[in-house]
């Protein structure tokens, strides 16, 4: 299982409302857990034993407890708000730096104007520090994310005005 298989297994359980799934194959074993209130802090523990090739699994199991079920209503009016503007989102798992350093300043502000490749934010995982670049011109409108936060592959950092 490579860490592409392993991120999209995280963002399938964080949609499910399952509060735990564990996944054990020959030569690994991983544990996904969320909590129940909709918060996206998810901990996945990797641990490989010596052991032959692992064989594919078709769908891990998944349960889910009753009280994590109901929480995606609440994303639709503001999806509809938001729908003129380009969302940034994270491509790694880890922990979000508005800034180079606790000396430095902000890379972004809200009303900043940021072009092609400018660098917006940086991202620690596994202490290295992953420049997040921009991929579209346009002002900064919002910065969903608090700064030292841990951030989700795939989770929305910023909203861009592209015009």
């Amino acid at each position: 299982m490579d860490i592409r298989e392993i991120q999209n297994l995280i963002k399938f359980v964080a949609k499910s409302g399952a509060t735990e799934v564990k996944l054990e194959m020959d030569d690994f074993k991983i544990t996904i857990k969320t909590t129940a209130e909709g918060t996206e802090s998810t901990t996945t523990y990797v641990q490989h034993m010596p052991m032959a090739a692992a064989p594919q699994v078709a769908a891990p199991q998944v349960v889910a407890s009753p009280a994590a079920s109901v929480e995606a209503p609440a994303a639709a009016p503001a999806a509809d708000d938001n729908s003129k503007y380009v969302t940034v989102k994270s491509p790694i798992i880890g922990t979000f730096y508005r800034k180079p350093a606790p000396d430095k300043p902000m890379f972004v502000e809200v009303g900043s104007t940021i072009g092609k490749g400018d660098v917006l934010c940086v991202i620690e995982a596994m202490k290295l520090f992953n420049e997040i670049e921009s991929e579209v011109s346009g002002k900064i409108v919002k910065i969903l994310v608090d700064d030292a936060s841990p951030v989700e592959f795939d989770q929305p950092l910023f909203l861009v005005d592209p015009s």
